[in-house]
């Protein structure tokens, strides 16, 4: 290779990092103006770096013909900053892959696929933004309630309309438990360090996060907190403590004033509908006071199952989960009262039991019965898989399964919901903080006649955290339309 060549290949990179370099303020400003979330295939880019931009056009090559490049999106942008948009979520990628496609003038192009938006930006006084937001505790803060809290925190940016507002824990009895507090939202051993900066107010027992006011109160039991103290009101509560899962234990946090609704994430008992973004969120009512947000392995294996039982039938089948250890188990062989979890986590495959199978049905009543399940939690600490072993009705092959579960991820409704990886590489750290319920592994399908195998990853902490994320948007009145409605028709 030449000289010339080889500085050609450092030439092109620092001519698409100029490029990502232009893209940042208009993503910046569409997101905090007009309350626009911009994505590539589903990779959001807001509040990224230039690295992380061009690294997302990259994944295009996985699921697409040919490559995408920061040049074909950077128009797509500019074009949307002049068209005065209302709120939503736009996946740029996929409108300059089908511009690329159909040609023609871009504005035009763009007033077709988005349209309804367009002109529809309203600017809101400091005033009318703050009343129209809707409070949000979070009552616990571990593993689950701290990415709750990130995912947030990190949204108030954009003026979503959710505000959190409180976080309700037990006092640690230590003199610097505020200080504590902080440390463990700013640090994260599995997801990195928070993206931005936090204080503490210890006369105002309160973190400062990103600017956001998060009050800690400290109560030692969900009907003893009067929120309206603290200027909260009409709040949904978010319970990641797993303690009350029955109506009756929940129903404790709607005595406490300032408080309209109640999600629990876990599986809820009872009568209590457990939702899964994207399946049955549309049972969602104005009615509703508590609702569930079922468990991380349920969000994972329903979107897929349902995809599959709309294209092929599913006769019966069994999912078998290999699920990192929680904080549940022991570090060490101790008692437990669950058969087997009482041995060391971190140096043993432990089978346990997994009641994900038949929950499904709960958000998927077609598939009632036909489903059994067991699980393995193995010594790492986050990302799980669930392999469904599903026989169906119609016959299938490898190439035409995969296709079709390419198209959903990219193309259908629950393309928030199913993720999509076709690399001989992939191991479980590389899905650390994917936002998506689960994701497809294409190259481990295994399918023939009327039985099918799918491999599906899913990080059980934060895509699960942004499931969660979504139903209380949805319970919070607050929606997003979301762009190109289909890529393809």
């Amino acid at each position: 290779m030449s000289h010339e060549q080889i500085n050609q290949h450092l030439s092109n990179w620092t001519e698409r990092e100029s490029t990502a370099e232009a893209m940042i303020p208009l993503i910046g400003r569409l997101y905090r103006k007009n309350n626009v979330v911009t994505s590539v295939y589903g990779r959001a880019i807001i509040n990224q770096s230039v690295i992380d931009i061009i690294r997302a056009h990259r994944f295009v090559r996985q699921v697409e013909d040919s490559e995408l490049s920061v040049h074909d999106t950077l128009p797509i942008l500019q074009a949307m900053d002049a068209l005065e948009l209302g709120r939503a979520h736009v996946d740029i990628g996929k409108l300059a892959v089908k511009f690329k496609e159909e040609g023609g003038d871009l504005v035009e192009f763009l007033k077709r696929e988005i349209g309804s938006i367009v002109g529809q930006y309203a600017a809101q006084s400091e005033e009318e933004a703050h009343n129209d937001t809707k409070d949000v505790v979070l009552y616990g803060f571990g593993r689950i309630g701290r990415l709750l809290a990130r995912i947030l925190i990190e949204k108030a940016g954009g003026g979503n309309n959710l505000r959190l507002r409180a976080i309700v824990v037990r006092n640690g009895g230590a003199e610097n438990d505020l200080e504590k507090r902080a440390s463990l939202l700013r640090r994260d051993s599995v997801h990195g360090p928070f993206d931005g900066t936090i204080t503490v107010d210890q006369k105002e027992s309160a973190l400062i996060a990103n600017g956001n006011f998060i009050k800690v109160i400290y109560s030692d039991g969900p009907d003893k907190v009067d929120y309206t103290e603290y200027g909260i009101n009409n709040a949904i509560v978010v319970d990641n403590t797993g303690k009350w899962r029955d109506e009756e234990g929940l129903g404790l946090h709607l005595k406490s004033k300032g408080v309209s609704r109640v999600i629990l994430t876990a599986p809820g008992k009872g009568d209590i509908k457990n939702i899964v973004y994207g399946i049955n969120n549309d049972w969602i009512t104005d009615d509703d006071k508590i609702l569930s947000a079922a468990s991380c392995t349920t969000n994972a294996i329903t979107p897929v199952l349902k995809a599959i039982d709309d294209e092929y039938g599913i006769e019966d089948g069994h999912v078998e989960t290999v699920h990192s250890y929680t904080n549940d188990q022991n570090l060490i062989d101790n008692y437990h009262k669950g058969s087997r979890r009482g041995r060391s986590a971190p140096l043993n495959m432990v089978i346990t039991e997994t009641g994900a199978a038949k929950a499904v049905a709960k958000a998927l009543p077609e598939l009632k019965g036909k489903l059994t399940g067991n699980a393995i939690r193995v010594p790492t600490p986050n990302v799980s898989m669930a392999i469904l072993n599903l026989n169906l009705k119609k016959d299938v092959d490898v190439e035409g399964v995969n296709d079709y579960l390419r198209d959903m991820a990219l193309h259908s409704e629950l393309q928030k919901q199913i993720d999509f990886v076709n690399s001989p590489e992939v191991v479980s750290t590389d899905f650390v903080g994917s936002r998506h319920a689960g994701v497809v592994d294409a190259q481990a399908t295994i399918a023939g006649g009327k039985r099918l195998i799918l491999y599906v990853w899913y990080d059980n902490e934060f895509g699960y955290s942004a499931q969660v994320v979504r139903v209380v948007n949805q319970m919070a009145g607050v929606t997003y339309p979301i762009f190109p409605k289909r890529a393809r028709d």
